[in-house]
């Protein structure tokens, strides 16, 4: 990893992953322009450590508290000036890494969201509300913060924000495997965040906000531009909010049950 002088500020780089042997090298070398890439492995039982470590990255086995607090704790591990949270099937491009640079010495702001261009089954997406996708990403670390949601949790920055220019790649979806597991799984984690704000579920909510998750997709946010796969994307929002009130409801009919 690059050494720099003592006035240039440096960088570290965390990336949360449990078996993701099949992203995690090329993720890690993404970063490796950094001066520290700190994996946060909960439990992998496919050699994603292993791998990682071959990598260049420096390996931290944990429990998995949730997305939030796991990038909390990288934080707080975290020893650089900067640290810029990253998921394992997220790629730092060369024309990006340089802007990050860029955008750490001047320190306009103290936290910057980066675009992102996210993939659907292998085929980009630019429409249906998926572009340009800004998230906040790289923060001055004793400014950062993480909020403490299940599933999506977000960055935080105690102090001024601006936007990057250059795009963070996204291969979101492998192939339609990966897209219903991945369906079931954030389904399960935004019940539960719903849950927590004290949202009730029911029959009728999930109808009537999976019927306009695909509105919202497809025609509101133009998501038939994208062909076929804008269609499958707002297939996949109708869906996944559909199932989310319904193990919302679920969720709390069985707690209910034993009240």
């Amino acid at each position: 990893m690059p050494q720099h002088h003592s006035h240039m500020p440096t960088l570290s780089i965390i990336i949360a992953a449990k078996n993701e042997a099949h992203n995690i090298a090329d993720c890690v070398k993404s970063a490796a322009f950094a001066d520290e890439v700190i994996v946060l492995d909960s439990g992998s039982t496919d050699g994603t450590p292993e791998v990682a470590a071959k990598a260049g990255a420096q390996v931290v086995a944990t429990d998995w508290p949730g997305y939030g607090p796991q990038q909390s704790r990288g934080i707080s591990l975290a020893k650089s000036d900067w640290v810029l949270s990253l998921d394992a099937d997220e790629r730092i491009s060369a024309a990006l890494q340089a802007e990050i640079l860029q955008a750490i010495q001047d320190a306009k702001a103290d936290g910057f969201r980066l675009p992102r261009l996210s993939s659907l089954c292998g085929t980009f997406i630019h429409h249906g509300g998926w572009r340009p996708d800004y998230t906040l990403r790289l923060v001055k670390r004793e400014k950062a913060g993480f909020t403490h949601h299940f599933l999506h949790a977000h960055m935080t920055v105690d102090g001024t924000k601006a936007d990057l220019n250059e795009s963070l790649i996204h291969y979101s979806y492998r192939d339609l495997d990966d897209v219903l597991e991945k369906l079931n799984r954030y389904a399960s984690g935004n019940a539960k965040d719903l849950d927590a704000k004290g949202v009730r579920g029911s029959f009728s909510k999930a109808i009537s906000h999976g019927v306009w998750a695909f509105v919202r997709t497809y025609i509101f946010r133009a998501g038939f531009l994208d062909g076929r796969y804008g269609f499958m994307l707002a297939i996949y929002n109708a869906e996944s909010t559909y199932y989310k009130y319904l193990k919302l409801l679920a969720l709390q009919e069985a707690r209910d049950s034993k009240a």
